[in-house]
């Protein structure tokens, strides 16, 4: 069970990091909220409410390369463990609506 809940979050941390990387594109910068606007490559996305700008910029590309890399050394530190263990059970809750969630997870 642990080598598929492992599996598992090894792929979802995958696409995320894989998605963050082609979100920055040229490696601009960090992304940052202005009212309803994010600024982030030299552009501007407007229109958005300013908790929506907050919550876009809150999740920068180099951010959330971040999050991933320390989820990785969580899954590092326990990807051997008998049973998954209460540390990887909570990384894999973000996931339970996805269609290849373990079932024993």
């Amino acid at each position: 069970m642990t080598e598929e809940l492992v599996r598992f979050l090894k792929a979802r941390f995958d696409e995320k990091a894989d998605l963050a990387r082609r979100c920055d594109g040229d490696g601009c910068g960090q992304w940052s909220p202005h009212g309803d606007t994010v600024d982030f490559c030299q552009a501007d996305l407007s229109g958005f409410h300013p908790t929506v700008a907050r919550h876009v910029a809150l999740h920068d590309p180099a951010r959330v390369l971040r999050e991933v890399e320390a989820k990785r050394r969580i899954l590092a530190r326990h990807a051997r463990d008998p049973w998954p263990c209460h540390d990887l059970r909570d990384l894999a809750s973000a996931y339970t609506g996805h269609p290849d969630f373990p079932t024993r997870a």
